[in-house]
């Protein structure tokens, strides 16, 4: 078995996270958690998402968020775009990376953005060709990858159709994701050769829910299979609001701690990232799921109270 010895973290805790909270969280807030997560070593942070504010009212900030974040030298800072507009709207605000989202799921995909998969990729299509006219870099995301939250059968070619596609008209880079966290290693085993047979494995990142407790076994089906890159969410924050029961993305802390525990590089300082989620959830209405964080930080408290 050969692991990947270096493995990029893609994190979403200012995007995916933060568009699934109840609570109203600041401008400021926000602004403050990207600034402190660009100081924790991670070279990709998706900062927020241009789609409509009446759509996600969450992070109706997004322009503002944007514009007041320190970009780091090293960091980049992609944002989610549903349509030429919402790519406007980024590119105004100053973006020079993008992610653009479909599904593998044809209920998903109506009930998310009200189009097929076909209508999707087509609206995509001029997304990316106008991104790549302006040298911009393009992520595609593939959601609900291992499952639908309305029943419907998701096939391992389906996922392949779909991704083939992204990448056919101009995409960096994928993102295949178990959206409502069912997924299981044995599902990543088939799914992930399939794709490599057609895109070559250093342009694809899984994104995994941990709904259902897999998706650290999920992380490590992939390393065995050769990926080398992991979108994950700082303390676990995240879910999907179109996704009935879709709870928090794996933690970035449950990520980093595996990884550096098996000798494998990231880059990042897993204190700064605990630093970063703690301050966050000063803002949230509830307790962070990241089992890392959490159990560190009992640590730390432990170890204070016993000095």
């Amino acid at each position: 078995m050969h692991l990947p010895k270096r493995v990029t973290i893609f994190e979403m805790g200012a995007r995916d996270g933060l568009q699934n909270e109840a609570a109203h969280v600041p401008t400021d807030v926000k602004v403050a958690f990207i600034d402190r997560l660009s100081a924790t070593g991670l070279r990709w942070i998706e900062a927020t998402s241009f789609v409509s504010p009446k759509a996600i009212p969450q992070l109706a900030d997004a322009s503002e968020v944007f514009a007041r974040i320190r970009k780091a030298p090293g960091v980049r800072y992609p944002v989610l775009v549903p349509n030429l507009k919402g790519y406007a709207r980024a590119r105004a605000a100053g973006a020079d990376a993008i992610a653009v989202f479909t599904a593998a799921s044809e209920t998903f995909t109506q009930r998310n953005i009200n189009m097929s998969i076909a209508q999707s990729l087509d609206v995509f299509r001029e997304v990316v060709a106008q991104a790549k006219a302006d040298g911009v870099w393009v992520r595609g995301y593939v959601s609900t990858a291992f499952g639908s939250p309305f029943g419907d059968v998701v096939t391992a070619q389906s996922v392949v159709d779909v991704s083939v596609a992204l990448m056919a008209m101009g995409c960096d880079a994928l993102s295949i994701g178990d959206t409502i966290g069912v997924g299981v290693p044995s599902q990543v085993a088939e799914l992930v050769p399939q794709l490599a047979a057609q895109i070559p494995l250093e342009r694809i990142a899984m994104h995994f829910h941990d709904t259902r407790g897999t998706a650290l076994a999920n992380v490590y089906a992939a390393l065995q299979c050769g990926i080398a890159a992991f979108d994950a969410s700082a303390g676990g924050l995240g879910g999907c609001p179109y996704a009935p029961g879709a709870t928090g993305n794996v933690g970035t802390e449950d990520v980093l701690y595996l990884l550096h525990g098996m000798g494998i590089e990231t880059g990042v300082d897993l204190a700064a990232v605990r630093a970063a989620s703690r301050f966050i959830a000063g803002a949230l209405d509830h307790a962070l799921t990241s089992k890392a964080f959490a159990a560190l930080e009992a640590a730390d408290a432990r170890a204070t109270a016993a000095s």
